[in-house]
């Protein structure tokens, strides 16, 4: 196991007492396609956690790989005036994790996370485990619970 998926899995263990059980693919699983693709399961089970600024500060959404984060909606949501998507330096010192690795919850600071609604329509998903290598699958409501995420329509 790749020591930052390892160190994810300790992590959460330690944090919310929840074991994920990750699987890893050498070659990758870059785009929620590739993810798909190597699980065998459709690209809207894939949990794709992406950072944002609203203005300043960071907030991690949580969206089914078939959608594209809505940054009005976001704005809206989170009471920002402007949301971008996070530059690799803000999402490492924000989450502690690289972009492509992301999982949805073990992040360095306490954030403010959403969820995309239609990952709800699924029994399971598969997310990030701290590298763009390795998934575990969760249920979508167990992931909201852990991430203490605020169920939203996101998606553009």
């Amino acid at each position: 196991m790749h020591h930052r998926t390892k160190t994810f899995v300790e992590q959460a263990e330690k944090r919310y007492d929840f074991v994920p059980e990750p699987t890893e693919f050498p070659d990758g699983t870059k785009t929620a396609a590739d993810a798909a693709n190597a699980i065998g399961c459709n690209t809207s089970q894939i949990a794709s956690s992406i950072v944002v600024t609203a203005d300043s500060d960071p907030v991690v959404v949580i969206t089914s790989g078939a959608n594209r984060v809505d940054t009005d909606t976001v704005a809206e949501i989170v009471g920002g005036t402007r949301v971008v998507m996070a530059d690799a330096d803000t999402v490492k010192k924000a989450t502690g994790w690289s972009i492509g690795g992301v999982p949805p919850i073990c992040h360095k600071k306490s954030l403010t996370v959403l969820l995309d609604e239609t990952l709800l329509e699924h029994d399971t998903v598969w997310a990030a485990a701290g590298t763009p290598s390795a998934v575990f699958p969760v249920s979508p409501e167990r992931l909201r619970e852990l991430a203490a995420a605020a169920v939203a329509d996101i998606a553009e």
